[in-house]
């Protein structure tokens, strides 16, 4: 019998197996647990500045800020940065300015993004704020790590490292809480 917080773990749709690899209360918990791995790691949380690298990181970035604002009550900065015009990809969108209000210059900046890939959406945030300043020091937070890297750039927090095949993708369903493998 399926109790009313249990999800189906095999979602299907015409062609395609959808598998939930993660469902709601491990979704929060790793939310949790990656948040105070932050925590340890940053002794002075004023210097902190959260960049959610839009649109799929900024929620999960949100999501950070409210937890160190209740485990630490501390109100860290957090703005988002569109890597649009940084990418070097057919996604680039040349000419588009950073919308981004925040001075980085000698803070800690943690970028933060649902899924690393290959690398290169991070490499363009990145190179983006490069162009805003000076950071002291650039993190890395992903909720997963499926590999494939093309360039040689690693999370310093991973909720999750799911080993994938390059055909398979990767789901981070932040209104339901859960993680899909497709």
């Amino acid at each position: 019998m399926w109790g009313s917080n249990a999800s189906l773990i095999l979602l299907l749709k015409v062609g395609d197996t959808m598998k939930v690899i993660i469902e709601n209360e491990q979704f929060i918990r790793t939310l949790k647990r990656m948040t105070h791995e932050i925590i340890e790691r940053n002794e002075d949380l004023t210097k902190i500045v959260l960049v959610g690298i839009e649109r799929k990181g900024t929620p999960i970035a949100k999501e950070i800020k409210r937890l160190i604002k209740v485990f630490e009550d501390e109100d860290v900065i957090l703005d988002t940065i569109d890597i649009s015009s940084h990418r070097d990809d057919e996604k680039r969108i040349d000419g588009k300015e950073l919308n981004f209000n925040v001075d980085i210059n000698g803070k800690v900046v943690i970028l933060v993004d649902d899924v690393l890939y290959t690398g290169r959406s991070v490499r363009a945030a990145m190179d983006a704020l490069m162009d805003i300043g000076r950071p002291s020091k650039i993190e890395l937070a992903v909720f997963i790590d499926r590999g494939h890297r093309e360039l040689p750039i690693r999370a310093d927090f991973i909720g999750k490292s799911v080993p994938t095949s390059k055909n398979e993708m990767i789901i981070c369903d932040f209104q339901n809480k859960e993680v899909i493998l497709k």
